[in-house]
């Protein structure tokens, strides 16, 4: 359910949305999702100075939270 959502907000976010990858780690209860975004689509994601990518980790961290687990998110160029 978690990857689904990311991709989610991946997709209404970037131009190129077939460009999107999400590799899964999973280690115990925490999971990392790392997020791969065509180039130029790595300033929609990211925001200015930050901003979206802190609230797309916010969002993940509360799904997370609904399922008792540790959720983070890296986005990788």
């Amino acid at each position: 359910m978690m990857k689904e959502l990311l991709t989610y907000i991946a997709a209404n976010l970037v131009s190129d949305p077939d460009a999107i990858s999400i590799n899964e780690k999973v280690d115990g209860d925490e999971i990392t999702y790392e997020l791969h975004v065509a180039a130029d689509d790595m300033g929609r994601v990211i925001g200015r100075h930050g901003r979206i990518a802190k609230e797309i980790r916010t969002l993940m961290k509360a799904a997370g939270n609904r399922e008792n687990k540790k959720v983070s998110v890296d986005i990788c160029d």
